[in-house]
């Protein structure tokens, strides 16, 4: 594996303050300092930051989170607001799978495998997503529209699953969506071009992860099952 995640799996930094150790100098590997991007097997290799060994990579973590609305996906803030990391605990190289916008809810992946997050959320990965969508408007007719195919700017979205109910809520109804593109605020803008009004985004799974009744806020570790099929897509591909 490269130097930067050895470092990061070790529980020494993020890939990313890894990277910049490296880039400093502060990391030899057999005693050469090490170059950025180098390769190395940290069962064999001797790595050391500023001169102390560090100890084998630990075992990769993975929560789910039940995000709640009016929280950023990001590690940091320079206007201060809450980001989901206020919300998990804090593992070193912890990582979002994908991003969920500041309203939206639900379920957001974190893991400390960086490479298993790249791949998810790799369109090639096509990892199923469900989302529920409170709208206010004519939802039969945008149900339809949807169900034949909305041309957004950056390509067309055909869901997988289009199913309509009564909100909770007067005159309201909630949109249920299966899709597997991830583009940004993709359900938003699909809705937005249908001619619904949303109020409230929820994503409920992701992939083989269901939101059940995990509490607005809350997180827990993956299940074993929920780990194995989660992996299961970085290798194939499919969910």
């Amino acid at each position: 594996m490269r130097i930067h995640r050895a470092l990061a799996r070790a529980g020494i930094a993020s890939r990313r303050k890894a990277e910049e150790l490296v880039a400093a100098g502060r990391v030899t590997i057999n005693g050469t300092v090490a170059r950025t991007g180098q390769s190395v097997d940290p069962t064999r290799d001797a790595i050391a930051v500023d001169g102390k060994a560090i100890g084998q990579p630990v075992a990769t973590r993975w929560f789910v989170l039940n995000k709640p609305p009016g929280v950023l996906t990001t590690r940091s803030d320079p206007e201060g607001r809450d980001t989901v990391f206020a919300f998990v605990p804090p593992e070193p190289g912890l990582t979002y799978v994908g991003r969920l916008d500041y309203m939206t809810e639900g379920v957001l992946l974190l893991t400390t495998d960086g490479e298993a997050a790249h791949r998810l959320t790799h369109p090639s990965t096509g990892v199923q997503r469900s989302y529920v969508a409170t709208v206010r408007g004519s939802v039969k007719q945008a149900a339809a529209q949807i169900r034949a195919g909305v041309e957004l700017e950056d390509g067309l979205v055909t869901p997988e699953s289009v199913q309509v109910s009564p909100g909770d809520r007067p005159r309201t109804w909630d949109l249920s969506l299966v899709i597997r593109e991830g583009r940004t605020r993709e359900v938003r803008r699909l809705c937005e071009a249908v001619g619904l009004e949303v109020l409230r985004l929820v994503r409920t799974a992701f992939g083989p992860v269901q939101l059940g009744a995990l509490a607005s806020g809350a997180s827990r570790p993956l299940t074993a099952r929920e780990r194995e099929l989660v992996l299961a897509l970085t290798q194939s591909g499919h969910d």
